[in-house]
């Protein structure tokens, strides 16, 4: 070979290997990691939203400070399988028929594509574990690796809190460390993905279920909350004087609470929630600091989210299932490196399911026309950015709630309402529907109301959660991206 020759090869090779080096940056850039946190039932009672005086979450204070709170996110739906679907397909209940627990959302919406899915056909490794769909329903063909959730201890006498045929609604602490919890199986299992090397981007979903009923937690989570020192929720008696027959019914006073306020467990309850939420606060620990160790940790955006609030005695309703603040009022925080400010917060309404179109914009996947949410790109740029529309959740067929960021509005089926004056009122004790001067902020609001009301998606049984992961891939192969 010539000196010339020897020359030209020698060239040759640093230009491909700037190319192949720019090629790899442009990728990492415009395909990041992705680290999707699902928290299970955990309501605003978290440090950075303030919803409880006693909470300690320094984890989830050092993720607000890497990016963006939104304080008003609410979910599509107070129950966590039509919740965790609308996230999943952008698809709203109102258009799926998608509404409760025991109706399994795939057959409801055969041809959707699932954000794991189209993170997937753009050539993203997708990986899940944990509680990411409702576990009953979970879809196996989203994933090319899947961990079902792990098992969690139980206390030695079960119930615990003393109230009779309570099933899982109950609390204590159980004699177990950090390392027979079912969450932390779960994050041990994320943090292995988090620092294997690869040349792909990657999706992973992790799913905690705590804080989610049974409270359930070791000591040490109890001992952070000492029971003479644990502050109730401000609750009224006479709350649902002015509430319609529709919000009575949801709110089943005489079921939950009678229960906890007759055993004498509401303390205990409320110590037990905030032990379960400092338990999570821990795992969503260990989850960003496997992140900073990981090969791609600067490259990652992090999105976390709860499914929907919860209840502690607030309107003299326990769980979830109601229309109201503190059911769907929900954790949203996202972290885009080069993007978000460290510490901001925004405080316009927003839905979970905007989450979804979020990150297609973010990741360049492509965007789908089924979507019915809104990219919250403009408002990671800049929190007071114009946003105008109301945050709208869905409970049963034809039960609405739009969240503004003064008000609350509920129409029920029946075409009874509520509104709240969230100023003056962010209890939401004073129903103010059939105040006339408010007419015209009713009348405003209802144009956000959808148009769609599909009826009850039919009841099935669990899916197996036992078959394996992305075998075929037939929903992602499937997809196709060019229309």
């Amino acid at each position: 070979m010539t000196r010339m020759s020897l020359v030209v090869l020698f060239f040759s090779l640093l230009i491909a290997q700037h190319v192949t080096a720019d090629d790899q940056n442009r990728s990492a850039t415009e395909h990041p990691d992705v680290l999707f946190i699902a928290v299970d039932d955990m309501n605003d009672w978290i440090e950075p939203l303030g919803g409880h005086p006693n909470a300690r979450t320094p984890n989830l204070n050092r993720l607000a400070k890497m990016g963006v709170t939104f304080t008003q996110a609410h979910c599509a739906a107070p129950a966590c399988n039509p919740s965790r679907a609308a996230i999943m397909t952008g698809v709203r209940p109102s258009t799926s028929g998608v509404y409760h627990n025991d109706q399994p959302w795939r057959p409801a919406l055969p041809d959707a594509i699932t954000l794991p899915q189209l993170f997937w056909k753009h050539g993203y490794k997708v990986v899940g574990g944990g509680k990411i769909f409702h576990n009953a329903y979970n879809d196996n063909d989203s994933w090319q690796v899947w961990k079902k959730a792990g098992d969690f201890p139980e206390p030695k006498q079960v119930p615990n809190s003393g109230i009779a045929n309570a099933a899982h609604f109950d609390w204590g602490p159980v004699d177990a460390t950090d390392q027979q919890m079912g969450d932390h199986t779960t994050v041990d299992w994320a943090i292995q993905h988090l620092q294997a090397e690869r040349q792909e981007p990657l999706f992973l979903a992790c799913g905690l279920i705590r804080p989610h009923l049974p409270f359930y937690a070791p000591q040490k989570y109890f001992d952070q909350f000492p029971l003479d020192k644990i502050e109730l929720p401000k609750i009224l008696n006479t709350d649902l004087d002015d509430v319609p027959e529709a919000g009575k019914r949801m709110a089943k006073p005489e079921g939950d609470h009678r229960k906890v306020i007759e055993a004498g467990q509401h303390r205990a309850a409320v110590q037990a929630y905030l032990a379960s939420i400092a338990y999570a606060d821990y795992e969503i620990g260990r989850l960003l600091d496997a992140l900073e160790k990981s090969p791609r940790g600067k490259n990652t955006i992090v999105v976390l989210w709860g499914d929907h609030g919860w209840h502690l005695g607030e309107k003299l309703h326990w769980r979830k299932f109601s229309l109201w603040e503190e059911a769907t009022r929900s954790p949203l925080f996202i972290y885009v490196p080069g993007m978000t400010t460290p510490g901001a917060r925004c405080a316009r309404p927003v839905s979970l399911m905007d989450i979804t179109p979020t990150l297609a914009e973010l990741c360049h996947l492509k965007k789908l026309d089924t979507w019915e949410a809104t990219s919250l790109v403009p408002l990671l740029k800049d929190g007071s950015a114009e946003w105008n529309t109301p945050a709208l959740c869905t409970h049963g067929k034809n039960n609405h709630s739009l969240r503004s960021e003064q008000y609350r509005y509920i129409v029920y089926a029946d075409g009874s309402e509520e509104l709240y004056d969230h100023t003056s009122d962010p209890q939401e004790w004073k129903n103010l529907a059939a105040d006339p001067k408010l007419a015209s902020v009713k009348q405003s609001l209802r144009k956000y109301l959808p148009l769609i009301n599909a009826p009850d998606a039919p009841k099935g049984k669990a899916l197996p959660s036992n078959k394996p992961a992305g075998k075929k891939g037939k929903k992602a192969a499937n997809i196709d991206m060019t229309k």
